[in-house]
């Protein structure tokens, strides 16, 4: 059977998706053929607005509708604190959690030498760049980095990267990882609100 030429493509787009396999992209294509064609209007309208309509924060690269973020811009921060995650999601399940309120460096990504990624494809010598800024300004912050990154081997690198760079900098910064309630190899994302909750409260210095 051949397969019509727009089926086709569109399962090509779906199986670029992560966690999308053949079966499933196929299985989203045709269940799209029987959803109402103003439903599948609005539903690209949604996708080409997604870059449009968004806009990474050049403070924190947190992903938002203004720059700087409505985090950065929120001045009931705790601007002596930065929590440093992979990606905007995990800014997502801590702000669910309701605790934590210094602000956050988003490096999209962690060091992962495998794939070829290193400190310069993230958003690392950015984070560097902004502490040492504030440690020059004269104002002392921020006086802690929470280093919340996946506790995956790839996390755990980019953690200790992270903390050797700036231990060697900056001696005076209390440098901590986030602690218990996270299991090895899981992600931030997927976590549970109590759970993100003591794994702050648990969070351990750096040595």
């Amino acid at each position: 059977m051949k397969i019509p030429k727009a089926i086709q493509r569109l399962i090509e787009s779906f199986e670029k998706l992560p966690g999308i396999g053949p079966k499933s992209a196929q299985r989203l294509t045709f269940y799209l053929l029987h959803v109402p064609q103003h439903e599948l209007d609005s539903f690209a309208s949604s996708l080409q607005d997604l870059k449009k309509g968004t806009i990474i924060c050049s403070n924190c690269f947190n992903v938002d509708e203004s720059d700087p973020c409505s985090i950065c811009s929120d001045k009931q921060r705790d601007r002596s604190i930065i929590c440093v995650v992979e990606e905007p999601l995990d800014v997502l399940a801590l702000e669910k959690g309701g605790k934590y309120k210094g602000l956050y460096h988003v490096l999209h990504g962690k060091i992962d030498p495998l794939n070829n990624i290193g400190p310069d494809e993230i958003f690392l010598p950015q984070l560097f760049e902004r502490i040492s800024a504030a440690s020059a300004n004269g104002y002392g912050d921020p006086k802690e980095l929470i280093i919340a990154t996946n506790p995956t081997m790839e996390g755990e690198a980019t953690a200790m990267y992270i903390s050797k760079n700036l231990k060697s900098q900056i001696p005076n910064l209390k440098i901590t990882r986030i602690g218990r309630g996270l299991p090895i190899g899981a992600d931030i994302e997927y976590a549970d609100e109590m759970t993100l909750q003591r794994a702050m409260e648990g969070r351990n210095e750096i040595i």
